[in-house]
């Protein structure tokens, strides 16, 4: 079962939801929606799923336009970010659901629900009610009922944003393995792309209601086609920095300069926007290409294992991500190190010109 949808726009009266959407999903894919909020990845998913009807374009299904088709008459399946389980029913029967509502036997109900709930891990929680079970426990209890009918598409809507992050990496791994070995289109909204990049396959990248980019997850990333798909699939957002190419050099608002190298030469003499990932640089040198700045500390933002260090000078800003627990005072002068051959280079108007060869 393949997805296509042609030129699909969406609009309620003078707010324009989806705008000429053109995407493909193959049979056994897993396919991600990345986006902020609001960036139109729900509406998406309900024009798949049937909920909604598009104002404009097609949805077709294995070849058969079913733009009109409502999802009661579509193979679907969607899982949410809130766990919505039936409370007075026990785990089997939440998950034997919507085979009974398709008429399967009980032969067949009984032997699918332990199937699913064995490969879920929550086969020795059949007969307890949802409320008895944990977070992680009761998201997997939804996921099973929306595996368990074997739908042709899955539509997965943030679901592992109310779990905490052991949970969340726990079940990504499973959920990869699940697809591996399914004809299902598998297709995940998430506003993280730490997650997109956990889950591999291919990402569409979504900024309010238009397609900005779509292709293989670990293409999506490392060549991001503008500013704004590099903004997007970074967190922290990438840095960016205005500065000129000329013969011999790169000068960073006319104060910080350094030479030309191989990584850099080919591009024309003009003026670009240079970007940089949080997480490329560093607080010591890595490379005999690394540019020294010296800044001032805005902020060092301790989360776990990690620090977002902000910093600044008179000219631009910097936001580095740092493994490990870095703690600074405001203010305090310190070097920072900008690895040159890592640097992305866009056009004025945002257009990736060259994308670093030496990413990680």
């Amino acid at each position: 079962m393949s997805l296509v949808l042609e030129h699909v726009s969406r609009r309620v009266d003078r707010t324009l939801y989806i705008d000429d959407a053109n995407l493909t999903f193959e049979p056994g894919s897993f396919n991600v929606l990345l986006g902020r909020t609001l960036a139109g990845k729900t509406s998406l998913m309900r024009l798949m799923a049937g909920l909604d009807r598009p104002t404009a374009g097609r949805i077709l299904m294995n070849g058969a336009d079913v733009t009109g088709v409502p999802v009661r008459q579509r193979n679907v399946s969607m899982v949410y970010q809130q766990f919505i389980n039936y409370p007075n029913m026990t785990v089997f029967e939440n998950i034997a659901s919507p085979l009974r509502l398709s008429g399967e036997s009980n032969a067949v109900i009984d032997r699918k629900v332990r199937e699913t709930a064995e490969m879920l891990r929550i086969d020795p929680f059949l007969s307890r009610l949802p409320l008895e079970l944990s977070g992680g426990q009761q998201q997997r209890t939804a996921m099973a009922r929306a595996l368990v009918k074997e739908a042709d598409i899955i539509l997965f809507d943030e679901p592992l944003v109310n779990l905490d992050y052991k949970l969340r990496e726990e079940l990504r791994q499973e959920m990869r393995e699940l697809f591996k070995a399914r004809r299902t289109i598998a297709i995940y909204a998430t506003t993280e792309p730490n997650e997109a990049l956990a889950l591999g396959g291919t990402t569409t990248v979504l900024h309010e209601g238009r397609i900005v980019q779509s292709g293989p997850t670990a293409e999506v990333y490392h060549r991001p086609n503008s500013v704004l798909a590099a903004e997007l699939f970074s967190e922290p957002p990438i840095n960016l920095l205005e500065g000129r190419i000329t013969d011999s050099e790169v000068t960073f608002d006319e104060t910080v300069h350094f030479p030309l190298n191989q990584d850099l030469q080919g591009i024309g003499a003009g003026q670009y926007r240079f970007g940089v990932r949080p997480s490329h640089l560093g607080l010591v040198p890595s490379n005999d290409d690394d540019l020294e700045l010296s800044v001032l500390v805005e902020l060092a933002e301790i989360s776990g294992s990690e620090t977002f260090l902000h910093v600044r000078n008179d000219h631009f800003s910097l936001v580095l991500h740092l493994s490990g627990v870095h703690e600074y005072d405001v203010d305090e002068p310190i070097r920072v190190y900008v690895p040159t051959h890592k640097l992305f280079v866009f056009a004025q108007d945002g257009r990736l010109i060259q994308a670093p060869q030496r990413q990680r």
